[in-house]
């Protein structure tokens, strides 16, 4: 196999720099993603050569992960630097945005009740003291204060990442491993990161270096969703201040009334339960309509989500408010 397609890398790769010479970086992730996809060159990707030809992007990631057993020694650092420059460019997009999100929402999921003038919440106190209105002066004469209070240095939430590996996800594992980072990074939150197949494997001492962390995912292979959560239920210490994040299509090979039993019983110890079918750019994948229905009718309704919406939601959920769910095409 090698040695048909060590021929035929030179030539490509040329193809590749010559398309990037004449058109714009988003063309041209769209022709060599067809390239790769229609015409079988993902195996070309093992050619160092191929490596330093093609516009990274997010696919391209993927493609390199589902090779990663595969590779040479050779290619190995190449694609290594491939997807490192990936993932500091994401951080870059993503990071500063979402700690000063998730940073508002922890302040404000910390009120306390006699709060400094600057930090009142006049819309809560006002909602908390409708009844002390006065009429005949046309005022609220507030009897309790709600303010925002302010996040401590030490871990107030705890925040669990359940990624599925399968082959449609590879986009979301990207994402998902970036955003595990920079949750990973703050201080007042406990961020766990664990991906699974039929095999559950606990990424979370790699999350310092999200790089690390893509090679240690094996896209493909079957699922067994029940199996991850049943790890994620044991790893859970404070329910009430724990978001659990599940990122799948939802296709269950594992045992569905026990999966669907141990989120009634998460969501029912106070665990804030969000479902994503994606966490990428390119909506929602095909998936489990069945599953993501019987979840939807226990309060954890599934959807497709942005990295742009992602930091919303993880604020939403931290503030135990309805998620931003954004409207089915």
């Amino acid at each position: 196999r090698s040695a048909g397609l060590g021929a035929s890398a030179p030539s490509v790769a040329r193809w590749l720099g010559d398309i990037r010479t004449y058109f714009p970086s988003s063309v041209v992730q769209v022709m060599q993603r067809d390239a790769i996809d229609r015409l079988g060159l993902s195996t070309l990707l093992l050619e160092p050569e191929m490596l330093e030809a093609v516009e990274a992007d997010v696919h391209l990631v993927g493609t390199l992960l589902s090779l990663n057993k595969a590779m040479p020694e050779t290619t190995k650092e190449t694609a290594r630097a491939v997807v490192r420059k990936v993932v500091e460019d994401l951080e870059k997009r993503l990071a500063t945005r979402t700690r000063a999100t998730l940073t508002g929402a922890l302040d404000r999921s910390a009120r306390i009740s006699r709060p400094r003038h600057h930090d009142i919440d006049w819309n809560r106190t006002i909602s908390a003291n409708l009844k002390h209105y006065l009429p005949e002066y046309r005022t609220i004469v507030p009897e309790r204060l709600v303010g925002y209070g302010r996040a401590s240095r030490s871990v107030k939430k705890e925040v669990v990442l359940c990624i599925d590996q399968s082959g449609s996800m590879a986009a979301s594992v990207v994402y998902a491993s970036v955003f595990g980072a920079v949750l990973a990074s703050m201080r007042s939150i406990d961020t766990r990161l664990v991906v699974f197949d039929t095999a559950v494997v606990d990424l979370t001492d790699q999350l310092d270096d999200p790089v690390d962390v893509l090679f240690g995912t094996q896209l493909g292979g079957g699922t067994d969703i029940n199996r991850a959560l049943a790890y994620c239920q044991s790893q859970i210490t404070r329910p009430a201040e724990t978001v659990m994040v599940l990122i799948s299509d939802l296709y269950e090979g594992g045992i569905r009334n026990e999966m669907l039993k141990r989120v009634a019983a998460m969501k029912a110890s106070g665990v804030q339960f969000v479902t994503l079918l994606a966490l990428s750019d390119e909506g929602a994948p095909a998936y489990d309509r069945e599953h993501a229905a019987a979840l939807a009718a226990l309060g954890a309704p599934a959807f497709a989500c942005t990295p742009d919406l992602f930091p919303e939601v993880m604020a939403a959920a931290i503030e135990k408010r309805p998620l931003p769910i954004p409207d089915p095409a």
